[in-house]
C-alpha cells in the first residue's frame, strides 16, 4: 500500500513537470505579442510626427481657409483655372530651387530711397525668431528635388559692360553689387528660417509668374509694386504692342495677352525655371498694404466691395446700415486691419495684400533679380539693358488707375496707421515681418519691436 501511494505521488509530480512548459510557452507568446504591439505603436507615432500637423497619413497636406478661398476666387475669375487638388501633378525638378551656400554677410549700402537697412547690420530678436518659425509654411510634399547645381541656381552676372547702355561703369557696378547682396541675403534668410520646407516645386508655386519667351524672362507679379507697368513692358517685349503708353489697364490685366508659367506642361515649366532670368519687384510691406486698401476700398470697385466689403462690414462694424451691408462700400481702414489680423476671417486673403514671399516663393525659386519699387525706374531700366531689350524701351511710370489719387507714400502710410491702436500696428508689422526680413526693409515706426 505504501509503495502504491509513493508511485502515485511520483506520477503526479511527473505530470506537473510535463504541464509546466505549456504554461511557460503561453507566457512567452503573450509577452511577444505585447512587444510587437508596442513597436507598431511607436512606428505609427513616428510617422505622424514626420507628416506634421494637419496632414493625414498617405494624403496631401491640408489647405488653409485662406488658400481655399483664394483658389475659389481664381476659379471664378479665370477660364483657364485648373483644379490643383485633383489634376495637378508634382513637378519634380532636376535642378535645385534654391542653394544655401556658406558665405560672409555682404555689407553693401542700400539703394537711395529704398528704405533698405545696411546688409550685415540685421538683428532678429528672440520674439521675432519665434514668430518666423511659426509663420505659415510653404506646402510640404514627400518628393524631394535633386540638389545638383544648375544655371538657374547660380548667380547671374550683371557686370557686362556691353549691356550697360546709359549707365556709367561706376553706377552699373554699384547697382550690380547691391542686387547680388539682396540675393545673398535672401539665401541666408531662407537657410535660417525655411530650411525645412520641401524642395519640390508645384504649379501652385509658379502660378504668379508671367513668361516672355523672346527675351527669356520670368516675372513674378507682386500687386501694388509696379506690376501693371511691368506687364505693359512684357507685352511690348513680346511684340504685342508698339509702346507701353497705348496699353490700357483692362487690357493688361484681363486681356490674357501674357502667358503664365503654370499654363505649360511639366517639362516646359522646369525648362524655363532652369534657363530663364527670374525677376521679382517688392515694395515696403505696410506701404503696399495701404496702397491696396486705398485702391480697392476707397474707390468704386464692385468686385471687391461685394466679395470683401460686405463680409468685413458685417463682422466688424457695430450697427451697420442696411445700405452698407447691401453694397459693401465704405470699409474703414481700421475694419480692414481687423479683417487682416483675424485668424477666422469672414473671407480669405487676396493677392493685393498677401505677403510677397508667399506670392513668389523665393526660398523655392532662386530669383536672379530682386528689384525694389522705391527705386523702380533705375533698377527696371538696368534690367532691360542687361536683357538686351530695345534701347528706346523703358518702364513707364504713369498711374492709369485712379490717376487723380495721390500716390501712397510712407508719410501717407503713417497717417493711415494713426487710425489703429499701437497693438494693431505691431500685429500688422508682425504679419509682414518675413517680408521685412527677406527683402531688408527697416521698421516703419520707431516703437515697433
Amino acid at each position: 500500500m505504501l509503495w502504491m501511494k509513493w508511485k502515485m505521488v511520483v506520477d503526479s509530480l511527473r505530470g506537473r513537470r510535463r504541464r509546466l512548459p505549456c504554461s511557460l510557452w503561453f507566457l512567452l507568446l503573450f509577452a511577444a505579442g505585447g512587444l510587437v504591439l508596442f513597436i507598431h505603436q511607436q512606428d505609427l507615432s513616428e510617422m505622424v510626427q514626420q507628416q506634421g500637423p494637419g496632414v493625414k497619413l498617405g494624403s496631401t497636406p491640408r489647405q488653409s481657409r485662406e488658400t481655399l478661398s483664394t483658389q475659389d476666387r481664381e476659379r471664378g475669375k479665370s477660364d483657364n483655372y485648373v483644379d490643383h487638388q485633383v489634376a495637378e501633378g508634382i513637378l519634380s525638378s532636376p535642378i535645385p530651387p534654391m542653394q544655401f551656400p556658406h558665405f560672409e554677410k555682404s555689407r553693401q549700402t542700400a539703394t537711395p530711397g529704398s528704405r533698405e537697412q545696411d546688409i550685415g547690420s540685421l538683428h532678429v530678436s528672440k520674439r521675432h525668431r519665434k514668430l518666423l518659425k511659426t509663420s505659415p509654411p510653404i506646402s510640404h510634399t514627400n518628393n524631394n528635388v535633386s540638389s545638383s547645381s544648375s544655371p538657374a541656381s547660380s548667380s547671374v552676372s550683371l557686370s557686362s559692360s556691353s549691356a550697360s547702355g546709359s549707365f556709367s561703369p561706376e553706377s552699373w557696378k554699384k547697382l550690380s553689387d547691391i542686387l547680388e547682396a539682396r540675393r545673398q541675403l535672401m539665401k541666408e534668410m531662407c537657410a535660417k528660417y525655411k530650411s525645412s520646407i520641401s524642395r519640390t516645386i508645384t504649379r501652385h508655386h509658379v502660378k504668379h509668374l508671367f513668361v516672355e519667351d523672346k527675351y527669356k524672362l520670368l516675372y513674378c507679379q507682386v500687386p501694388k509694386a509696379g506690376c501693371s507697368n511691368w506687364k505693359r513692358t512684357l507685352m511690348v517685349l513680346a511684340g504685342q504692342a508698339s509702346n507701353t503708353q497705348s496699353i490700357k489697364h483692362d487690357t493688361v490685366h484681363y486681356g490674357h495677352h501674357l502667358k503664365k508659367l503654370d499654363s505649360f506642361d511639366r517639362q516646359g515649366i522646369m525648362h524655363r525655371l532652369e534657363t530663364y532670368t527670374k525677376v521679382m519687384f517688392v515694395r515696403e510691406p505696410l506701404e503696399r498694404m495701404v496702397s491696396a486698401y486705398r485702391d480697392k476700398f476707397e474707390n468704386p470697385n464692385n468686385y471687391y466691395h461685394s466679395l470683401f466689403g460686405k463680409p468685413i462690414i458685417s463682422k466688424y462694424r457695430v450697427n451697420p446700415s442696411w445700405t452698407a451691408l447691401k453694397t459693401g462700400s465704405g470699409v474703414t481702414f481700421k475694419e480692414f486691419v481687423q479683417y487682416l489680423l483675424d485668424v477666422h476671417r469672414p473671407v480669405g486673403m487676396d493677392i493685393h495684400w498677401e505677403q510677397a514671399n508667399q506670392l513668389c516663393n523665393p526660398c523655392l525659386i532662386d530669383y536672379d533679380f530682386i528689384g525694389k519699387f522705391e527705386n523702380m525706374e533705375e533698377e527696371s531700366n538696368f534690367l532691360l539693358r542687361w536683357t538686351g531689350a530695345p534701347p528706346n524701351l523703358t518702364l513707364p511710370s504713369f498711374k492709369d488707375r485712379n490717376p487723380t489719387d495721390k500716390r501712397t507714400s510712407m508719410q501717407l502710410t503713417q497717417k493711415y496707421f494713426s487710425q489703429v491702436s499701437t497693438l494693431e500696428r505691431q500685429r500688422v508689422y508682425d504679419f509682414y515681418y518675413m517680408d521685412y526680413l527677406m527683402f531688408n526693409y527697416s521698421k516703419p515706426f520707431k516703437d515697433l519691436y
